[in-house]
């Protein structure tokens, strides 16, 4: 009798606590109050997003600006940290509505910090070294460098990572603080190294005269080339031919551009002026005609004994 008259007084404790209005008005303001908080939290980034990019456009027009590369990455780098401020007020808010206690999760999460960040010097070395790729500007967002065998575009530079898509389209995803040494391409100009091969039976002086006439033309043509490309002369004397280099200084970048275009140029120069560029030859002969040729040195051989 008094196990029945326990479940009987569990059961209607549970009953009148899920008939109780108290409780289900709680409930509904509590997620209420949640809904209401994401949405705040999706308009809040919309417009601070939007906010830091007018800002960077504002600085666009003002005399004093950065440069191109160093806004993209300040730019992504700012949207970065508001996205993770607003996630952690929001989160914070919401264990409040909860009735969860934030300050001493606050006062707890410190404390397992301090002990948690002995073991987490490899985080805390990525996100120094990355403000210092930032702020020292050693590349930004767009550039085209190399992190030791990965060699691409940089796509994004963040508080701990670094991604760089190379250009068959696989991403790399570096550790900021495993970046010990980057070759940058896009700073300086490029230059363009292009051969050009003549035949030996063509008249050197006249192709080399025709080579600066075209060169001299081509920057109004191309306006990646920073200034005329420029003939060096001869570089090899080879077997079947002569080798001439052009190089040609570029924007950053578009030196394989340019010498793609150099070579068609040249191409076409030299149809129009007449001046063959040498073609593989290979000389065939049969086994009877190597007999032939013996039998006639023979006879000749022979005559010559005679007289």
């Amino acid at each position: 009798m008094a196990t029945e008259t326990k479940i009987e007084e569990s059961v209607q404790k549970a009953v009148s606590t899920l008939t109780d209005n108290q409780l289900w008005t709680s409930l509904g303001l509590g997620a209420l109050k949640i809904v209401a908080i994401m949405v705040i939290t999706y308009i809040a980034l919309r417009v601070g997003r939007s906010a830091i990019r007018n800002v960077f456009k504002a600085r666009s027009r003002s005399p004093i600006k950065f440069s191109e590369r160093r806004e993209a990455t300040l730019l992504k780098l700012l949207e970065n940290v508001l996205t993770y401020v607003i996630y952690f007020i929001s989160l914070m808010t919401i264990l409040s509505t909860l009735e969860i206690d934030v300050k001493g999760l606050i006062a707890g999460a410190g404390i397992v910090g301090l002990a948690v960040g002995f073991g987490a010097q490899n985080l805390v070395r990525d996100i120094i070294t990355g403000f210092f790729i930032i702020f020292e500007d050693q590349f930004s967002v767009g550039d085209y460098v190399k992190i030791g065998s990965a060699e691409g575009t940089v796509e994004e530079i963040g508080l701990r990572t670094t991604k760089i898509k190379s250009w068959t389209g696989e991403l790399h995803i570096f550790p900021n603080g495993n970046v010990a040494e980057v070759t940058n391409f896009s700073v300086h100009n490029s230059v363009a190294v292009v051969d050009v091969n003549i035949a030996y039976e063509e008249n050197i002086d006249k192709a080399e005269r025709v080579l600066q006439e075209l060169l001299l033309t081509l920057p109004q043509k191309y306006e990646e080339l920073v200034n005329p490309p420029e003939l060096l002369g001869i570089q090899t004397l080879g077997a079947p031919d002569v080798m001439m280099r052009i190089v040609a200084e570029t924007t950053p970048m578009n030196h394989w551009y340019i010498a793609r275009v150099l070579r068609k140029e040249v191409k076409q120069c030299f149809e129009r002026n007449g001046i063959e560029i040498p073609l593989p030859r290979m000389v065939m002969y049969s086994r009877n005609d190597e007999d032939d040729v013996q039998e006639e040195l023979q006879k000749k051989q022979k005559q010559v004994e005679r007289d």
